[in-house]
C-alpha cells in the first residue's frame, strides 16, 4: 500500500495534512516512548493471546511492549515515517517485530486473521461513518471470539483529549451482530501533555457466525 491507494481520513481533511506529516518533525503529542499505562495493565493481565493485530500502531511502543511478552504481533499505520521509527525501537531493544503500511479501514487486504486486537487511540481520530466502516474493517481481519481492546479519548471528565467519545458512539460503531460489547469502562490515555486523560477501555468479542437454517 502506498499513501496514495487511500482516500485521506476525516482528520487528515479537517489538519489539512497526512498522518505522516505528525511524526516527521520530532514526537507527535500522542508519542509518549513507552507502552500506555492501560495497554500495560492489560498485558500484565493476560489480555492478549494467539495472534495479536495493534491497529494504528504509530511509533509502536505499544506493539513493542506486547513482543516483548513473546507474543506474535503485527503493528500497522498509514504513515511510513512512524513505521520506521518503531521498526528502529524493536531493533534496538534485540526484538524481531513485524510491522506493516496498512489501512485500518481495509484490513481485509491483510488477508490475515488475528486473536486479539489492540486499538489505543485511534478509534476516536474516525468521523461516525468511518467508525462503523473501521469496525466492518476489523471483521474481516478477526477469528471468531476474536477480542478487541479499545482504548480512546472519552467525553467525561474537565479536561477531555481532543477528539472527544461517548460512550454511545463505541456501542454504536460495533452495533452490528458480528460484535458484542463486553464493557466500556472508564480509564486513562497518557500523551506528552497530560498524563490521564479521560479516556473509555472497552472490551468487544467477536461473535462466531452461526450456519444458516436450512430450509
Amino acid at each position: 500500500m502506498h499513501e496514495q491507494d487511500r482516500e485521506p481520513t476525516s482528520h487528515e481533511r479537517h489538519s489539512g495534512q497526512p498522518w505522516d506529516a505528525s511524526y516527521r518533525h520530532g514526537p507527535a503529542p500522542w508519542d509518549i516512548g513507552t507502552a500506555q499505562p492501560a495497554v500495560t495493565r492489560l498485558i500484565a493481565a493476560g489480555a492478549f493471546t494467539g495472534e495479536v493485530l495493534d491497529v494504528g500502531c504509530g511509533t509502536g511502543d505499544n506493539t513493542v511492549a506486547l513482543a516483548a511478552t513473546g507474543l506474535h504481533v503485527l503493528g500497522v499505520d498509514v504513515a511510513e515515517t512512524a513505521l520506521a521509527i518503531a521498526r528502529r525501537t524493536a531493533t534496538d531493544r534485540g526484538l524481531t517485530v513485524d510491522f506493516a503500511l496498512a489501512d485500518a479501514l481495509h484490513l481485509e487486504r491483510l488477508h490475515r486473521r488475528f486473536d486479539t486486537v489492540l486499538d489505543s487511540a485511534l478509534f476516536h481520530t474516525f468521523d461516525t461513518t468511518e467508525q462503523a466502516a473501521y469496525a466492518a474493517s476489523l471483521t474481516t481481519a478477526t477469528t471468531p471470539d476474536a477480542t478487541v481492546h479499545l482504548l480512546c479519548f472519552s467525553d467525561t471528565g474537565p479536561n477531555p483529549g481532543p477528539h472527544p467519545i461517548s460512550r454511545a458512539a463505541i456501542t454504536a460503531a460495533f452495533a452490528s451482530a458480528d460484535w458484542h460489547i463486553a464493557a466500556i469502562e472508564p480509564s486513562t490515555l497518557r500523551t506528552r501533555f497530560d498524563d490521564a486523560s479521560p479516556a473509555w477501555l472497552a472490551t468487544i468479542h467477536r461473535r462466531p457466525r452461526t450456519p444458516a437454517a436450512s430450509s
